[in-house]
C-alpha cells in the first residue's frame, strides 16, 4: 500500500507544486513507484511535468465517479505517474458541498490505486478548502513547505492549526511528515532570520535540507519538465534529492 503525502499550505507562492513535483520526480529516481495527483484547479503540477490537454483529470473521478486508473498517465520519468488536474476542478467544491461524506471522496479515488505505488503526492491547492480537507482526509501525512520570507511563522502557526481540526475531525492518524525550508536566499538576512525561528519553534520537525531558490527550478515548469530532468546539477535538483533521501530515512513527526 503507498504511503500517501500531502503538500500542503493555504499561503500561495510558498514553493508547494515545486515541491510535489520534485519529490515525486526524486523518489522516482530512487526507484520508488510514485503518483501525483494534482488537486489544484491551477493545474501547474500537470503542466510543470509536460502533460498537456489531458483526456480525464481529477475532477471527472471525485464528480463523475470515473476510476482512477482511467485518468492516470505517465510521465517522463520510469516509476512516476500523474492524475492530472484541469479548470473543471475549480468547480468540484461547489458540487460537493451537498454530497454525504464530501471529506471523503479523494479517499475513495485513491483506493482504488494505492496498492499499485510506494508513494501517493498529493498537490493541494492554497486554501484549507474542500479540495485540501479531502487531501488531509486521504493523506497519512502532511508536508507543509515554507517560504524564508516575512510572515512565514504567523502562516505557518495558523496551517498546523487547521491541519490539527481536520485530523481530529476526519483523519485521526494524520501527521506531520515535515516542514521544509523553501526559497532560501544565503545573501539575505531575512532567510536565516527565519530559518532560525522555525528550527526554535519547531525543532526536529524541520527538515535539514533547505530548498534554495533557483533559476533552474524556476525555468523548468515553462519547459514541461521537473528540475530534475531540467537540470540535474543545479542547486535545487540537488537539494530536492538530498531531502528526498532525508524524507526516506526519517519517520514522520507528531503534531503533539
Amino acid at each position: 500500500m503507498a504511503k500517501i503525502i500531502a503538500v500542503a499550505n493555504q499561503k500561495g507562492g510558498v514553493g508547494k507544486t515545486t515541491t510535489s513535483v520534485n519529490l515525486a520526480a526524486a523518489l522516482a529516481i530512487s526507484q520508488k513507484a510514485v503518483l501525483l495527483i494534482d488537486l489544484d484547479p491551477q493545474a501547474n503540477a500537470t503542466g510543470g511535468l509536460g502533460i498537456e490537454s489531458p483526456k480525464k483529470v481529477i475532477y471527472d473521478c471525485l464528480i463523475k465517479k470515473d476510476r482512477a486508473k482511467t485518468a492516470i498517465v505517465p510521465t517522463q520519468i520510469p516509476g512516476l505517474h500523474i492524475l492530472p488536474s484541469g479548470s473543471d476542478l475549480a468547480g468540484a467544491e461547489v458540487e460537493l458541498a451537498d454530497v454525504a461524506g464530501r471529506e471523503y471522496a479523494l479517499q475513495h479515488v485513491v483506493a482504488e490505486v494505492s496498492d499499485q505505488y510506494d508513494f501517493i503526492i498529493v498537490d493541494c491547492p492554497p486554501a484549507l478548502g474542500l479540495l485540501t480537507v479531502n487531501a488531509l482526509t486521504a493523506a497519512h501525512s502532511v508536508l507543509i513547505p515554507v517560504q524564508c520570507e516575512y510572515y512565514a511563522m504567523e502562516g505557518l502557526g495558523s496551517l498546523i492549526t487547521n491541519i490539527d481540526r481536520v485530523r481530529d475531525s476526519f483523519n485521526p492518524q494524520l501527521v506531520l511528515e515535515g516542514i521544509l525550508l523553501t526559497m532560501w536566499d544565503a545573501r539575505l538576512t531575512l532567510s536565516k532570520q527565519v530559518s532560525e525561528e522555525v528550527r526554535k519553534f519547531f525543532g526536529r520537525k524541520v527538515y535539514q535540507s533547505i530548498i534554495p531558490r533557483n533559476v533552474a527550478l524556476a525555468e523548468a515548469p515553462s519547459y514541461g519538465r521537473p528540475g530534475l530532468l531540467y537540470n540535474a546539477a543545479s542547486a535545487g535538483s540537488k537539494a530536492y534529492l538530498e531531502m528526498c533521501k532525508e524524507l526516506l530515512g526519517n519517520g514522520e513527526k507528531s503534531f503533539r
